[in-house]
């Protein structure tokens, strides 16, 4: 009886689902020393992109991101909770694959932002004008500054 006790207050520890944010869920992977990335938690001007600056409610413009990624062709949600976004871009002629991560600061109003190439040094700047245009049509449809 004892035995099945102490499982079952394993199993129910385990399958607590902690609420609080820790540190790593609100970091952005750092930029690798090449020119194919940007992200706004960047230190360096190299790799620097601005946030988007959510205007209104924060939920209707997580949505409204998320749908905007899901239009785009060959780019794909991979994974996703309720304020993280990586998504995969696959380029069309050599299917060389970008990794794009998104988190919402619920804190700070902000969704961070960073797109880096898996592969290679230079992107000729595909990266920044991926992020550039996701601001462009989220600042049309009104969610962002």
């Amino acid at each position: 009886m004892t035995l099945k006790i102490f499982f079952y207050i394993i199993f129910m520890t385990l399958s607590t689902t902690n609420h609080a944010i820790s540190a790593s869920e609100k970091n952005l992977p750092p930029c690798r020393d090449t020119p194919n990335c940007v992200s706004s938690q960047a230190q360096d001007d190299k790799h620097f992109i601005e946030p988007f600056k959510i205007k209104g409610n924060a939920a209707e413009a997580w949505k409204a991101l998320k749908e905007l990624i899901n239009q785009q062709s060959r780019l794909v949600i991979t994974h996703e909770t309720v304020n993280r976004i990586h998504a995969e871009a696959t380029s069309l002629v050599f299917q060389f694959v970008d990794d794009i991560d998104l988190i919402h600061d619920n804190q700070t109003n902000l969704i961070h932002v960073r797109s880096a190439s898996r592969t290679g040094h230079s992107d000729f700047g595909v990266n920044r004008r991926r992020i550039e245009s996701l601001r462009l049509q989220l600042q049309k449809a009104h969610v962002i500054d």
